[in-house]
């Protein structure tokens, strides 16, 4: 039994947490005046700011938890083989038998972050492969890719061997010293739409990007 390859990209800083939390304090207050000022128009101003500062308490604690959870959000690669996810339970996905494999791109803030969507029945995880900001940005570690290549080439599935196929070109354009723009992770997230939040890539697309890599 292997020790567990630990994957999660990216790690919450206190300063992240302070900046996420002055957000949720600004936003629940505008929301809060909102409400306040609708219900004070309709009924009486002691009545809206009651239900505005509810509302304004309602929201920033709903967006401190959301906070909190996803800063507790860990990924590992158990056993070689298995995913697993933790935020307030954990759940796992075996490579060998996912019959899932997606390409997923998020773009937030200017920030896209290109991951693997693994998934089993009605279980899923979402690891981010690597973010990307203008033309530099973060990718897991050599040994983190190169241990997920492994798992995903052991898969049932023959999506997982285009995946690990993938992770090999982006470790051999790493040796190379190729900069970000002219790895695969970052030319298969610049395929993908702009002004959209999350998109999938179409599977064909994605072997075909594989397919024509060296």
């Amino acid at each position: 039994m292997s020790d567990p390859i630990p994957l999660t990209l990216a790690e919450p800083g206190r300063r992240r947490g302070w900046l996420t939390a002055v957000i949720a304090a600004v936003f629940g207050v505008g929301i809060g005046a909102i409400i306040g000022l609708l219900v004070g128009l309709v009924g009486s101003w002691t009545a809206g700011f009651t239900a505005g500062l509810v509302t304004a308490a309602v929201v920033v604690v709903l967006l401190l938890l959301m906070t909190w959870a996803s800063g507790r959000r860990k990924l590992w690669l158990r056993d070689g083989h298995t995913v697993v996810a933790r935020t307030i339970g954990s759940k796992a996905v075996d490579l060998r038998t996912a019959d899932r494999f997606e390409l997923m791109v998020t773009d937030v803030r200017n920030i896209r972050t290109v991951g693997l969507l693994v998934g089993d029945g009605s279980t899923s995880i979402n690891l981010a492969l690597a973010m990307y900001s203008g033309t530099s940005g973060r990718e897991l570690g050599i040994l983190e890719l190169r241990r997920l290549a492994d798992g995903l080439a052991a898969s049932e599935n023959p999506a997982g061997l285009v995946f690990s196929e993938l992770l090999v070109a982006q470790l051999r354009a790493e040796a190379k010293g190729e900069a970000a723009p002219e790895r695969p992770l970052y030319r298969l997230g610049a395929l993908a739409p702009t002004g959209r939040l999350a998109q999938r890539l179409r599977p064909e697309a994605v072997t075909r990007f594989v397919a024509s890599l060296d």
